[in-house]
């Protein structure tokens, strides 16, 4: 199952991108240079093996200013320039990604229904911020609609870590609500909206 992993919080100063599937050193050196050039620095790196799973970790961080990406148009780039090298390399990964329809060689065997594939839920995480989780099928440009939904009801995300697993994108976001945690009438209006929005894609982002 290929699995790209963008991770906001383990590490202050650097955004974590781990890759699970193939380990082709072609596939990693292009990965390094596309990411260079969308302005963006590789610190560190690190290669090994979980089980039977070979997977790779970078530590990146914007060339400009040396910090974390934070910028959520800048993340989506990532995790589709990750997706599109996995494609280049590893064709076979086509069929088992929802960008597979879009950028591979062979689109995925079976479709996500959208509404049966979303789930959405606020958990406590303390009294200054609360976890948002999302599971629902993966397009291109589903991070960025997340993000505008979630501001749009003044809800500030502090963190994230973004999850493509196969044909199911697993997000996660440390949000707050005035410095604060959501409450339980804030979370109910965040999932309605993040439920009403995703499970209609074609749905104008204003009409929600």
């Amino acid at each position: 199952m290929p699995v790209v992993l963008i991770d906001q919080d383990s590490d202050a100063n650097a955004t974590i991108v781990q890759i699970s599937f193939g380990d082709r050193l072609g596939a990693l050196i292009d990965t390094m240079k596309a990411l260079k050039e969308l302005g963006l620095a590789v610190s560190k790196g690190s290669v090994y093996t979980e089980g039977s799973v070979k997977k790779t970790k970078f530590f990146i961080t914007q060339l400009d200013t040396g910090r974390k990406v934070e910028d959520p148009d800048m993340l989506e780039s990532i995790r589709l320039t990750i997706i599109g090298n996995m494609l280049k390399y590893h064709p076979e990964s086509s069929a088992q990604l929802a960008m597979g329809e879009v950028f591979g060689i062979k689109p995925p065997e079976k479709k996500l229904d959208v509404d049966i594939a979303t789930h959405i839920h606020v958990e406590e995480d303390g009294p200054k911020r609360s976890l948002l989780c999302i599971e629902t099928a993966d397009r291109a440009g589903l991070l960025g609609e997340i993000i505008s939904v979630i501001a749009d009801i003044n809800i500030d995300v502090e963190s994230a870590e973004i999850e493509t697993e196969g044909l199911v994108a697993k997000d996660k976001f440390h949000v707050s609500y005035g410095g604060a945690a959501l409450n339980k009438s804030m979370s109910q209006v965040l999932v309605n909206c993040l439920r009403y929005y995703l499970r209609r894609p074609e749905t104008d982002i204003d009409s929600y």
